[in-house]
């Protein structure tokens, strides 16, 4: 099972303030111990909000809303995409994120399986072949 944890954005991550060198290192550490353990895919910091943009749909049309996002405790800082056997796994990973203060969200991405098989979901299968040919 794959999980994304999420971490939620702070004022300082919004405000585009970078971590000190001991957060970074405890973090190499942490990632280290996910790549290890065979379980880490992937995971990046992300930018503040005031960077990047929002497309809204209604009526079927888009509409482009530059950032800032004014809530904070909705954006998303960073993450991390794990496997994982359980989500009782995932959360144990999560609780070792080695924060002082934050928040990790951790949400199980759907997979294919998921889904009753149908011709959408076939051609879903497709591309994600497609899509593994071009990392390898």
């Amino acid at each position: 099972m794959r999980f994304m944890m999420l971490v939620k954005a702070t004022k300082e991550s919004e405000a585009g303030k970078m971590p000190d060198e001991k957060i970074l290192s405890d973090m190499g550490n942490y990632n280290e111990k996910l790549v290890k353990a065979g379980v880490m895919l992937d995971g990046s910091g992300l930018q503040p909000s005031s960077k990047g943009a929002r497309v809204k749909f209604s009526g079927g049309k888009p509409r482009v809303i530059d950032g800032p996002f004014t809530e904070a405790k909705e954006l998303i800082a960073g993450y991390w995409l794990i496997q994982a056997k359980s989500r009782e796994e995932a959360v144990e990973w999560a609780k070792r994120v080695p924060f002082v203060d934050g928040e990790v969200e951790i949400r199980q991405l759907f997979e294919l399986e998921d889904f009753t098989p149908s011709p959408a979901i076939d051609k879903h299968r497709q591309i994600a072949k497609e899509l593994k040919k071009k990392k390898s």
